[in-house]
């Protein structure tokens, strides 16, 4: 079998992984919160005929051998976390990330899980909740009576209550971080869970240490720019070409071999 055959294959199959990504990046260009993917490869190992500096004679050395490659693979795939254009919507209880960080969510198994989708509403019990029914952590309550919800920087949330004087605080926001975003793993729902490569969640005051401030009445829009993944997908779609334009190559160089030798 012609080398060649396989190498392009494996060309082949990169393209059709990096294509995928992009058709994901651009279906999520109007999700809130969303993260685009980029995909990493690496080359395949070599067929070394003749290592670099290996002795051809008694005066001369090979200056760089003989390396064939044998193609490329995934290796992996990285949540590229530039922050979105701010998006505003003059919605109460909308709010968005402006800096690193991540609201907490409890889901139905009890499970702690992370999103910048900040578009929250009040369920049946008060609860803040995100646009999926998930409670905030901590959990923070909106009385029926309350009205002029204020959602401040610094995560704390106010409100007026029916014959109060003054504004009370109801609860504060907070928001955890990452050692390493890239390694969360992405749920869907515009959640991710921990994971080892992630490292522990750092929770902390949105606007403190590092983290994020919230802006009330704006969302977060995706990272995504469209423009970079036509381009990006005009260059995968030639790439894929070429490659399919070796394996033809590849596979008339056999048929005239074996015409050859006949």
């Amino acid at each position: 079998m012609n080398p060649a055959l396989w190498i392009s294959k494996t060309g082949v199959q990169a393209q059709d992984a990096k294509l995928q990504a992009i058709a994901n990046n651009i279906a999520n260009v109007n999700t809130v919160g969303f993260k685009r993917d980029r995909v990493v490869f690496e080359d395949l190992f070599y067929q070394v005929e003749v290592q670099p500096g290996a002795q051809r004679d008694d005066n001369t050395t090979a200056p760089s051998g003989v390396q064939l490659g044998n193609g490329t693979r995934l290796v992996g795939t990285q949540k590229v976390f530039t922050t979105g254009n701010l998006q505003t919507t003059e919605q109460a209880l909308d709010v968005a990330i402006v800096g690193q960080g991540f609201l907490q969510v409890q889901q139905p198994n009890g499970d702690i899980a992370y999103t910048r989708a900040g578009q929250l509403q009040v369920d049946a019990d008060g609860r803040l909740v995100t646009a999926q029914g998930l409670p905030l952590v901590p959990e923070i309550v909106i009385p029926a009576n309350a009205s002029g919800v204020t959602i401040g920087e610094n995560g704390v949330v106010s409100a007026t209550i029916a014959n109060a004087a003054a504004p009370e605080q109801l609860g504060q926001l907070t928001l955890v971080s990452f050692v390493n975003p890239a390694g969360l793993l992405a749920l869907g729902d515009n959640l991710y869970r921990e994971t080892v490569a992630s490292g522990v969640p750092n929770e902390g005051v949105p606007g403190e240490e590092g983290m994020g401030k919230l802006k009330q009445g704006a969302l977060e829009g995706s990272n995504v720019q469209v423009v970079e993944e036509m381009v990006d997908m005009i260059a995968a779609q030639r790439t894929y070409e070429m490659n399919t334009k070796v394996l033809s190559a590849a596979d008339n160089m056999m048929q005239y071999l074996a015409q050859a030798v006949r």
